[in-house]
């Protein structure tokens, strides 16, 4: 009776082998192993990096790849020519195998273990910079497959259902942001570069650097720019944008452009 009332109330509790959610057991992972009755088969072990355990009385079990209901009827399995009719339960106490990588050169790669579960929004938001690199060209990889899933849209335009929840060994790429640089020099007032946003235009990157200074030549602004290896040269006349609103002037910048404010002869 005992029995079985130990038995029904693990079925309550516990959920049932195959349901979404349910933990995997991985290499690294604590594990507390109780055998009831019998406290001196039950042992606290760590997953070797085969994959296996040891137990007192049984020796080494395969344990990764197995959720934590479905280890504990293999090793009732075992255990049944030793103890009469186990009832054997396992917990996780202590998790060291929800891994994920983070490579790309846009923020520095690392190795995070996760404490729990985590979505893929959560865990950028946790990453020192992931707001500066390239989330246009950053992907996801699981299990050597690219995840359909906009990042930037994610992240940047907080289109929360695109998320979705991260697994072990999941693979985050996120590149520089390098490439989407648009230098601005000459005479403006805080000549540096800026990061390329969809729609920019030459205007907004000359007043982002402070603007014009007082030699600059409006009517001699230079783009740089390099088109499937070529190079070309697009002359802009800021002046006639300005005084006589011609609106062609101001045309939509491209990733990696240089823009140069010439100085006026005096």
């Amino acid at each position: 009776m005992l029995r079985f009332l130990f038995v029904l109330l693990m079925c309550v509790l516990v959920p049932t082998e195959g349901h979404s959610g349910d933990y995997v057991i991985g290499d690294g992972d604590g594990l507390t192993v109780s055998v009831w009755g019998v406290p001196e088969l039950s042992v606290g072990v760590v997953v070797r990096p085969d994959g296996k355990i040891t137990l007192p009385a049984v020796g080494d079990v395969m344990a990764t790849g197995l959720t934590p209901v479905e280890l504990s009827r293999d090793l009732e399995k075992v255990l049944d020519s030793y103890v009469k009719k186990p009832i054997i339960t396992v917990s996780v106490s202590g998790i060291n195998n929800n891994r994920i990588y983070v490579s790309g050169g846009g923020v520095p790669s690392t190795v995070m273990n996760l404490s729990g579960r985590t979505t893929l929004f959560k865990f950028l938001c946790s990453l020192n910079g992931a707001e500066n690199t390239d989330l246009k060209n950053a992907r996801l990889l699981r299990n050597n497959k690219e995840q359909e899933i906009d990042i930037y849209s994610l992240f940047v335009d907080g289109d929360i259902e695109k998320d979705i929840e991260l697994q072990p060994e999941d693979i985050l790429y996120l590149p520089t942001n390098e490439k989407n640089k648009i230098y601005v020099v000459g005479a403006v007032n805080a000549p540096t570069y800026i990061i390329y946003r969809e729609g920019m235009r030459i205007l907004d990157a000359i007043l982002e650097c402070g603007g014009f200074t007082k030699f600059a030549k409006e009517s001699a602004v230079l783009i740089l720019r390099k088109n499937n290896g070529q190079d070309s040269r697009i002359k802009i006349n800021i002046e006639d944008l300005v005084s006589e609103g011609d609106l062609t002037q101001n045309i939509e910048l491209a990733r990696g452009d240089y823009v140069i404010v010439q100085e006026g002869i005096f």
